[in-house]
């Protein structure tokens, strides 16, 4: 590098140089056959025919600079031809590189314009930089004449501007857009930059009509199951409870259907309280719950289902929080129930309900079986086994953690859990602070 900068300066300086030279030389030569004064009046004549040569071809780079074409760079000779040969070379890479850039952001336009999803450029100010024309139709925009607008004035939905506004984009939107009826939108957030983000919009029209037929076939089929079903149990519960004479062979095939027709009856009930709470019409009743005295109810239920065979333990913060109290219940009592399922006899169960900064939980902690970290991230599914033959045995549906997932979707709180095989498990069912009543009281614990 410092050889060709070198170089470079020579090409440059050596030609002014060597024309220096020869003027001395003609100088001198005059000077010895005219004299002193007719070389220094040849000397002044040259330097100042030099020097308006100078301020010449500085004019015209002065005005190519105003307007740096490639078609009008001047033409020099010496050492600006030097000059104006590298910055024709220079300008004209540069526009090569500039074409070459354009080409490659027309095709990258091109290519996020044909996307089947909407793809907006925000700024920090949520102010539009550009979107493509799928993210035009779903929100009812115009690049054209809404470029530079603030996105959450142009498209007014609560819940997209809630979204929008907040700092948390761990799970996409889905709304349904006030401007286009009967359009289900899917909306994420990437912040790729400190002062820039991209903003996915995805039809999930038919999508979320699938999944409603879907919920609806699940709720009238659960539905209608339920009356014969009761039937049938009630049947085998008065076989059982007769004085019929039955051999033992008999009678144990009669309690195992009992058994089974009991199972079939809680997935049926989970089955129907699983598509109430996924039905967007069901509206969350809320009310003031007491948590310490609900986890102290879902332990007393725990105990009865142990029999004695695990120590269970309640440890709570006076605290009570606004939401449906059934619902809270419902999701309590799935943790606890699984927690019991899953802990040899002799295992411990600790409940608690705890404040934080951010808001409350309820944990859930056993000395059980515990679960794999690769099963860790669907146990929420529905009907996820990690050992199906266990979960059989156990009398599990295979939809608790199902039920507790969504209430407490319902609720604006998450399910955290972390386990350790041979170890135990725990699960804390956060709830936001925003949720939260005042209530006074110290803490109180109950063990057993």
């Amino acid at each position: 590098m410092a050889a060709d900068k070198l170089h470079l300066q020579m090409q440059v300086i050596l030609p002014a140089v060597i024309r220096l030279a020869i003027l001395g030389a003609v100088a001198l030569v005059i000077g010895l056959a005219f004299g002193a004064l007719a070389a220094l009046a040849f000397a002044g004549a040259a330097m100042a025919l030099l020097l308006f040569i100078h301020l010449v071809y500085l004019s015209l780079l002065g005005v190519w600079l105003d307007d740096p074409r490639l078609d009008t760079i001047p033409e020099g000779i010496g050492a600006w031809g030097e000059v104006f040969t590298r910055l024709y070379k220079a300008r004209r890479a540069s526009e090569i590189s500039e074409r070459r850039l354009f080409d490659n952001e027309e095709r990258f336009r091109r290519t996020i314009s044909a996307l089947p999803e909407g793809i907006l450029l925000v700024d920090a100010a949520l102010q539009i930089e550009w979107c493509n024309p799928e993210a035009e139709r779903h929100l009812g925009i115009s690049l054209k004449a809404d470029q530079g607008l603030r996105l959450t004035n142009l498209v007014r939905d609560p819940a997209f501007v809630a979204f929008m506004t907040s700092v948390r984009f761990d799970e996409p939107l889905v709304f349904r857009p006030l401007a286009r009826p009967g359009l289900v939108l899917s909306v994420a957030v990437i912040e790729f930059e400190p002062a820039r983000s991209i903003v996915i919009t995805r039809d999930v029209t038919q999508t979320e009509r699938v999944d409603a037929m879907r919920r609806d076939f699940v709720a009238n089929v659960s539905h209608e199951l339920r009356t014969p079903l009761t039937v049938v149990n009630g049947f085998l519960e008065t076989l059982l409870d007769s004085d019929l004479p039955l051999d033992e062979q008999r009678r144990r095939h009669l309690q195992l259907m009992h058994e089974q027709a009991g199972r079939m009856n809680r997935l049926i009930e989970d089955l129907l309280m699983l598509s109430r709470l996924e039905s967007q019409e069901s509206a969350l009743v809320e009310e003031d719950v007491d948590m310490p005295a609900l986890l102290h109810e879902v332990a007393d239920d725990a105990r009865a289902l142990s029999a004695g065979r695990h120590r269970i333990s309640v440890a709570c913060d006076a605290a009570h929080v606004r939401g449906c109290r059934d619902e809270l219940r419902s999701a309590v009592g799935n943790l606890v129930s699984n927690a019991i399922r899953y802990t040899p006899a002799g295992g411990h169960i600790r409940l608690s309900w705890r404040l934080t900064d951010n808001g409350a939980a309820v944990g859930v902690e056993d000395t059980g079986i515990g679960v794999a970290p690769e099963h860790l991230p669907r146990l929420t599914e529905r009907f996820y086994r990690v050992d199906k033959s266990r979960s059989r045995e156990t009398g599990g549906t295979g939809l608790g953690l199902a039920i507790v997932k969504h209430v407490l979707l319902r609720h604006d709180g998450r399910l955290d859990i972390s386990s350790t095989p041979g170890v135990g498990s725990t699960f804390s069912a956060w709830l936001p602070r925003a949720r939260l009543l005042p209530a006074a009281g110290r803490k109180v614990a109950q063990a057993a």
